[in-house]
């Protein structure tokens, strides 16, 4: 049986009640989402809320909102919140994105959104409302940015690279402009398989960049090690 729980150095994340488990893309999502001069941050799908404990951590005082569909995933949530350090901080919502209004508009907004789009569903309600489109699509997921961030945030997702052109098209037509790339290559030689994309409503020089996970089996790279230390117990 999979362990229950993932610890990490100042938090731990309980994920037995949700469809999608503690993993790599969160984590470096969380990781290096743009946090300066974010005050009021938005989550959205927050499952667990390993994003949204993350950016607490990386923050002395932002207000974090963590938005969740799923019933499962928002108990669970409001559990691993409320043994951190940083219960004051977060609030986790139960609603559809499609259906939020908020009453501020955010600095930030993150997603690690449910993606496969075409791909066989799975039998498991829960596990597919996680992992695919048919409850939060990418035109769904874009429209509610676009009424949720601030005219100078910014909105960080990631993604599976064959949906880049996808996604930024559509980002493109809401005013949405690319400002950086970031290309998740597992191990050397491999092609990326994961990015994560960086916009905002403001026009600049795109910024593009590759982070290397794993020089090889359970031998991380340095920058992986930089990005991750304060988060992982092991590194």
């Amino acid at each position: 049986m999979a362990n229950p729980y993932f610890k990490f150095k100042q938090f731990t994340i309980w994920h037995d009640k949700c469809a999608m488990k503690v993993g790599t893309d969160g984590v470096l999502l969380g990781a290096s989402a743009p946090v300066t001069n974010a005050n009021f941050i938005l989550d959205v799908g927050t499952g667990t809320g390993l994003i949204a404990l993350m950016l607490a951590q990386r923050t002395v005082s932002a207000q974090i909102k963590a938005l969740e569909i799923d019933e499962d995933a928002v108990i669970q949530a409001k559990e691993n919140i409320e043994r951190s350090p940083w219960k004051d901080r977060i609030e986790v919502i139960q609603s559809d994105f499609n259906l939020y209004e908020p009453n501020e508009k955010y600095d930030l907004i993150v997603s690690n959104p449910p993606y496969f789009v075409d791909s066989l569903l799975s039998p498991h309600k829960q596990r597919t409302n996680a992992r695919h489109t048919q409850t939060l699509s990418f035109d769904a997921l874009l429209d509610g940015v676009v009424r949720c961030l601030s005219a100078v945030g910014r909105f960080s997702v990631i993604l599976p690279i064959e949906v880049q052109d996808l996604f930024c098209g559509l980002a493109k037509d809401r005013g949405l402009f690319l400002n950086k790339i970031l290309y998740i290559q597992t191990k050397p030689g491999a092609s990326a398989k994961r990015i994560i994309l960086d916009f905002s409503f403001v026009e600049s020089i795109l910024l593009e960049d590759m982070l290397l996970v794993e020089l090889a089996r359970h031998q991380y790279s340095k920058e992986y090690i930089q990005l991750t230390k304060d988060f992982y117990l092991k590194m």
